[in-house]
């Protein structure tokens, strides 16, 4: 298959819309450019495995945020508020496959009861790091690069090979992960909730003039438990995901239509124009119209 750019489409909970593969193999592959763009806050159903290609990303899940170094990875699991971005200003890009568990095996079958139940169902399992010179961390990064290489190629056989690689990187995890069926802290749930509710919020409302203390009332909090929630949570204020999350918007249009820059801004909640590139150039490095040629002429060289 072409290998895609990770474009997010997110519902108003923060769930992420798009479909990760078909019905009949749910599996996808991604190749991330983090230089151009974060990949936001959002969850999904879907498991997802990642190894990094090039330089160091910082790779974020429910309270926990870890630099992730080149050919090292990480898996994250089942319904888990996550983001990465970039831990340096170079070049940062990482493959990603995002699948179904029932790829490995449906719900009544050994491999879900025996070996997927467990790890979906462990709420204190929401992030994994493969970046230790442990044998099986470097089997689980072989593992998926090895998916990945396979989606990529589309070779005859190709959907056995991914779903063999996929299950070694599931029978790993049961095999070395702690499995304890613990739960969060109460604070860490509580925190996670507070965030889906105000991302909900923002990720509904963006175009629109926004405040803190509109954002704190979507999850009924006060205004400086809102600025903690999102520090101690994403490590970031209201105002500036908010900001994030604009410019991210404003570059998939970009994209994907032909809309004048300006209306372009206006539609993702930049009043002026000059704040709208100013803002966008701060997150991108590159204006909306260097952004929009330069990806235009990258559609170009893969056609």
């Amino acid at each position: 298959m072409a290998i895609q750019e990770c474009i997010q489409n997110i519902d108003s909970t923060g769930q992420e819309l798009s479909q990760h593969g078909s019905s009949v193999f749910p599996v996808a592959c991604y190749h991330d450019d983090l230089k151009q763009a974060n990949v936001a806050w959002h969850w999904h159903e879907e498991l997802e495995a990642v190894v990094v290609s090039e330089g160091n990303v910082i790779s974020a899940a429910g309270s926990r945020k870890i630099q992730v170094k080149e050919s090292c990875g990480f898996f994250i699991n089942t319904g888990v508020l996550h983001g990465a971005w970039n831990a340096e200003k170079g070049n940062c890009r990482f493959h990603s496959l995002v699948f179904h568990p029932r790829l490995i095996g449906g719900r009544d079958s050994i491999f879900w009861q025996k070996y997927l139940r467990p790890i979906l169902t462990d709420t204190s399992l929401q992030m994994v790091i493969f970046d230790s010179e442990e044998t099986w961390h470097k089997d689980a990064c072989a593992a998926i690069e090895e998916a990945w290489q396979a989606m990529v190629q589309e070779y005859p056989g190709y959907e056995f090979q991914v779903r063999a690689a996929l299950s070694k990187l599931i029978l790993l995890l049961y095999n070395h992960c702690p499995l304890s069926g613990h739960e969060p802290s109460p604070k860490i749930l509580r925190n996670g909730e507070r965030i889906k509710s105000m991302l909900q919020y923002i990720q509904q409302y963006y175009e629109e003039p926004l405040t803190i203390g509109m954002i704190a009332q979507a999850a009924m909090i006060s205004e400086s438990e809102c600025l903690r929630c999102f520090r101690e949570t994403i490590g970031t204020t209201p105002i500036r995901y908010l900001k994030q999350f604009r410019v991210q918007r404003a570059a998939e249009m970009l994209i994907t239509t032909e809309k004048k820059i300006a209306d372009i801004g206006e539609l993702c909640g930049f009043q002026e124009m000059s704040y709208f590139a100013k803002s966008f150039r701060e997150m991108m490095g590159i204006t909306p119209s260097e952004y929009r040629k330069k990806e235009k002429k990258n559609e170009k060289e893969m056609d």
